[in-house]
């Protein structure tokens, strides 16, 4: 099925109303929810042929990342689909003010090849949650992953509600000029800039879950051990290959060597002497990522790691020092199993970088001084802050996730991305029974008087 066939047919649906009933939503919420059970092992197969990904990791980054936004949907829809009441003012009473939850209707969803179940169905649970009909493209570069997403989608809904279209980036660029309602995309920065770019033609609101260079700062007062593992864990997660992973750490010059003795130590105990032998450490996505990542290797010093594997599409879990910033791993987003290591002297340092960088996805920052978090707040910008781990913040459901500038543009999980999805209709219901005459021409009101009451009339 074409998608120009699909949105025709996906409207006539549409018009059926029962797509809009919170009973239909969660009937087939619960349809993907079995789905994904019954498929889970071809799912976890694709992910190891896709990405190296080991059954833990796959199934708590991916499988299990979905359940639980499907879970969370369905505890929560009845009520994110009520109307919410809202304040009538004074001068237009008797009356009754409300907001509507409403789809938007027919959704574009690109999904990414880096988490290429979680991050193409995450947004999908949102969107039928909130009562749309979506088109999903999940990245023609995990392969594998695509095939099964649509063998779930074809098997288990009806077409004119949820299809899968699989290409390449000529269809994916074919897709965002298409008069959707609404298009959800997940990938790099210079792509969204793209897919915005098609989106404005047709006047089609967009969110963008794009990246960018996420910063981590170890000061002096952290728990240097405990840095190490949460540092090493949330960079080295599926080889690197996360949108909020740390791109660089920042530690405070008296403890940078013995952060790097913790970091190193920490790698081994996690991976073993020798990490392609790991089941828990995977592989990048193809070769082209792979030649770009060892490219960045010419510069600074390897402190530990460094070998790759063409055949395997290996490279091992890497630490630089002494890069220039100059250097291309320090201009742009690395995305893989490389983390550069600065020291700084002063928080003043890293804070001045910062403000002159682009605004990151997530800024990570190990410290127990409250007045140290309270400045980072305050004088840094990014998508989203954690404080003493990595990651982690995007796990909660009642904490939206989203970029800012040129890390995207919009938000999602939990209610944030029923919102997401959804057009917040105002209504107004006035009485028939009431009619003041004084709004009407001829006025018969002063000005001065009206600036009197005014306040009063609307202010309520």
């Amino acid at each position: 099925m074409t998608a120009n066939s699909w949105l025709q047919q996906a409207r006539k649906f549409r018009d059926s109303a029962h797509p809009h009933l919170p009973a239909f939503r969660k009937e087939q919420l619960q349809i993907l929810e079995n789905a994904i059970r019954i498929n889970e092992r071809a799912i976890l197969d694709a992910l190891r042929l896709d990405l190296g990904k080991g059954e833990i990791e796959a199934y708590a980054s991916e499988i299990g990342f979905v359940l639980a936004d499907i879970h969370y949907a369905l505890k929560h829809l009845d009520d994110w689909t009520r109307p919410e009441r809202r304040h009538t003012p004074l001068g237009l009473k008797p009356a009754a003010s409300s907001l509507h939850p409403q789809p938007y209707g027919l959704v574009l969803v690109i999904g990414p090849w880096n988490y290429p179940f979680a991050l193409t169905l995450s947004p999908l649970v949102s969107a039928m949650a909130a009562g749309n009909s979506v088109c999903l493209k999940p990245s023609e570069e995990a392969p594998h992953t695509a095939k099964v997403i649509q063998g779930i989608i074809r098997e288990h809904f009806q077409p004119d509600y949820l299809t899968v279209i699989e290409g390449d980036a000529a269809i994916a660029e074919s897709l965002v000029r298409l008069p959707f309602d609404k298009i959800f995309f997940t990938g790099s920065t210079a792509v969204g800039r793209r897919v915005m770019s098609a989106a404005a033609e047709t006047l089609t609101p967009v969110t963008l879950e794009l990246g960018g260079k996420s910063p981590c700062i170890i000061c002096a007062d952290a728990d240097l051990s405990l840095a190490a593992r949460r540092v090493a864990w949330g960079k080295f997660l599926n080889a690197g290959q996360t949108c909020v992973a740390p791109d660089h750490v920042w530690v405070q010059a008296d403890c940078l060597r013995p952060w790097l003795e913790h970091l190193t130590r920490t790698i081994r105990e996690f991976y073993g002497a020798d990490p392609r032998q790991s089941p828990d450490y995977g592989r990048i996505v193809n070769r082209r990522h792979l030649s770009r990542l060892t490219s960045y290797l010419e510069t600074g010093r390897i402190e530990c790691g460094g070998q790759h594997d063409e055949s395997q599409l290996y490279l091992a879990p890497t630490v630089l020092t002494d890069v220039p910033m100059t250097a291309p791993v320090m201009q742009e987003e690395i995305f893989g199993p490389i983390l550069p290591v600065m020291p700084f002297d002063t928080l003043d340092e890293v804070v001045t970088h910062l403000r002159t960088r682009p605004h990151p996805l997530a800024l990570y920052a190990f410290t127990n001084n409250r007045t140290t978090r309270t400045r980072l707040l305050s004088e840094t910008v990014s998508g989203g802050v954690c404080f003493n781990d990595t990651v982690s913040h995007l796990l909660g459901r009642d904490l939206p996730f989203g970029g800012i500038g040129a890390s995207g543009m919009g938000a999602y999980h939990g209610k944030t991305g029923f919102d997401t999805f959804t057009h917040y209709r105002s209504v107004l219901t006035r009485s028939a029974r009431f009619e003041s005459r004084f709004i009407y021409p001829p006025t018969t009101i002063r000005l001065a008087t009206l600036k009197r009451f005014y306040r009063f009339l609307m202010g309520g």
